[in-house]
């Protein structure tokens, strides 16, 4: 009985219900409907994520739309999610102000990284002076 079963692993399922619809391989979205539509809660959380999910390209109504999408999100008896909007509550400022603008900190965080690295590979056994121009000449 168990040999026409699909065995996935939960990390595998989570990251199928994370990933975009149309970059899912046929055979994928197949199973991960199959998957949704085996357990009543795993059906209202691919819901609930995919509602999140249009959230994520800014937009200027979707202060409004993640105030709905909360307000869903505490209909359904998912306490994991419940503990997220209650995250998303507390930073309400910087959550909308993501989901609004069109603004991103990904250069910066990218530079961020480029340096540490640099330091890092150094150990920490050169001066200020070297770091400056090993950045400047990376």
């Amino acid at each position: 009985a168990d040999a026409d079963r699909s065995h996935i692993s939960p990390r595998r399922l989570a990251r199928m219900i994370l990933t975009r619809p149309d970059n899912l391989k046929p055979e994928h979205r197949s199973l991960l409907a199959r998957l949704t539509a085996a357990c009543p809660e795993m059906t209202k959380l691919a819901a609930v994520v995919a509602g999140f999910a249009e959230l994520l390209t800014p937009h200027a109504g979707n202060d409004d739309r993640l105030s709905h999408w909360i307000n869903g999100v505490r209909a359904v008896e998912l306490p994991h999610l419940h503990a997220f909007t209650r995250g998303l509550e507390r930073d309400r400022d910087a959550v909308n102000a993501a989901l609004t603008l069109p603004y991103s900190n990904g250069p910066t965080e990218g530079v961020n990284t480029k340096t540490k690295r640099i330091a890092r590979q150094m150990h920490g056994r050169a001066g200020f002076t070297l770091l400056r121009h090993r950045i400047l000449l990376g």
